[in-house]
């Protein structure tokens, strides 16, 4: 039996560094609004649905046709969000969207479910792209990721890993070792359920990245390859960035 896919777009209102950046306008449309639209275009998502803390980001998604959930506000994480949001459906396998995505790759989101739907030795899977500047390597805010030869994630970081010994610094990025995470996840709904009863683990709490209470937890996570031409909305100044990739990408 084909498995039932839900895609989930967690969106909070207060976001640190960006308060509201849902409804931040991207080339005149709210950033939320984008997401939406590259969710739609994914084949294998049977459900898409706004998993927010939030009525006006409620109010934008509905605006824009897609189902809303209101969620509670103090939850730890996205994954936590979506947890509570997918309390409602019978979704087998669901695919965590981030909302600061505007230009995720449909295809990806169906690579994603995919290899969950096909491959029952993973419980997560997630993506990732090569790091192609000394910039975005040494950047915190760019989440690096190691993986083992199966693609199996070993470890997230905000530092450099891998670390290369003897190298001049600063470290440039070595083709086929330094990863960037893509925000994207897959998970079982079984695992996922498990996950959110475990309280954020010491490696999460210290990186703020929830995917290291997966790993923490045991949990077989794969990491595939991805377009790295997408862009994470995380501050105003990434606004005039991301509309420059749309306009690339002739969405603008």
């Amino acid at each position: 039996m084909k498995p039932c896919v839900a895609g989930v777009i967690p969106s909070r209102w207060g976001s640190t560094r960006f308060p509201g950046k849902s409804l931040a306008l991207i080339g005149g449309k709210p950033l939320l609004a984008w997401v939406v639209e590259r969710a739609r275009q994914a084949r294998r998502l049977d459900v898409i649905l706004v998993a927010t803390d939030d009525e006006r980001i409620a109010a934008a998604a509905r605006a824009v046709g897609a189902d809303a959930v209101m969620t509670r506000a103090d939850h730890p994480s996205g994954t936590d969000r979506i947890a509570e949001a997918i309390q409602g459906i019978s979704a087998d396998i669901v695919i965590n969207i981030q909302g600061d995505e505007p230009l995720i790759n449909p295809v990806l989101i169906d690579q994603v479910a995919a290899v969950l739907a096909d491959e029952e030795a993973w419980d997560m899977a997630t993506a990732a792209a090569p790091i192609r500047s000394v910039e975005e390597l040494h950047n915190p805010d760019v989440v690096k990721v190691v993986r083992a030869q199966d693609g199996r994630a070993l470890y997230f970081s905000r530092s450099v890993i891998p670390f290369v010994r003897g190298a001049e610094f600063p470290l440039a990025p070595v083709p086929g070792a330094h990863f960037r995470h893509i925000g994207i996840y897959g998970y079982r709904r079984k695992f996922l359920e498990a996950l959110v009863r475990e309280p954020p683990c010491v490696l999460e709490t210290l990186e703020k990245l929830e995917q290291l209470r997966a790993l923490a937890l045991g949990g077989r996570m794969v990491v595939l390859d991805s377009d790295p031409d997408g862009i994470g909305v995380d501050s105003p100044a990434d606004v005039p960035r991301a509309e420059a990739l749309l306009r690339q990408a002739g969405l603008l």
